[in-house]
């Protein structure tokens, strides 16, 4: 028998086996895929809208603590309060006369309904105004995957990968 001497790990091999075999309950989730990818597009066009009106703690609370982000050819973490900081530099300076999707967002949630992504086509244009008082146009198409994970029945941002039409 595998164990020590007060049966610990008996036990602990025991659980995992019955629950690798389905016979124990109480650790399966129901999941409503199309509730779960509904959620995710909301959570995707809240996001959007918040880029249009400026809403940074509003965009700030979608996401993870730590969020991994992909461009450029690296792999970037990023913490909350720098991800703040950027954004509020970033959302203060420029103005959005349009920031939607080119097309419906593809979304797709796990078996488990504990992750999930979204990939996006999105048209940005507007002005941006540097520190000097100088405005720069704002005017391209970006493309990127925005990967979720569920805690607590509450989907939040966990990373993505994008990247800007040449």
């Amino acid at each position: 028998m595998i164990g020590n001497r007060n049966g610990r790990w008996s036990a602990l091999v025991c659980a995992l086996v019955l629950v690798g075999l389905g016979l124990v309950g109480g650790c399966e989730r129901d999941v409503d895929v199309t509730a779960d990818e509904e959620a995710l597009l909301a959570r995707h066009a809240f996001v959007l809208e918040a880029h249009r009106t400026g809403d940074v703690p509003g965009w700030m609370a979608s996401e993870a603590d730590t969020v991994i982000s992909v461009n450029r050819g690296t792999i970037t973490y990023s913490a909350a309060a720098d991800r703040r900081a950027r954004r509020e530099r970033y959302l203060g300076s420029t103005t959005f006369s349009v920031y939607r999707d080119l097309r419906p967002p593809l979304v797709k949630v796990s078996d488990d309904g504990t992750l999930g992504w979204v990939i996006a086509e999105v048209e940005i244009r507007g002005v941006r105004k540097g520190e000097d008082g100088t405005e720069t146009p704002v005017d391209s198409i970006w493309a990127w995957i925005e990967l979720y994970e569920k805690n607590e029945e509450e989907w939040k941002a966990i990373g993505n990968v994008a990247n800007m039409r040449p």
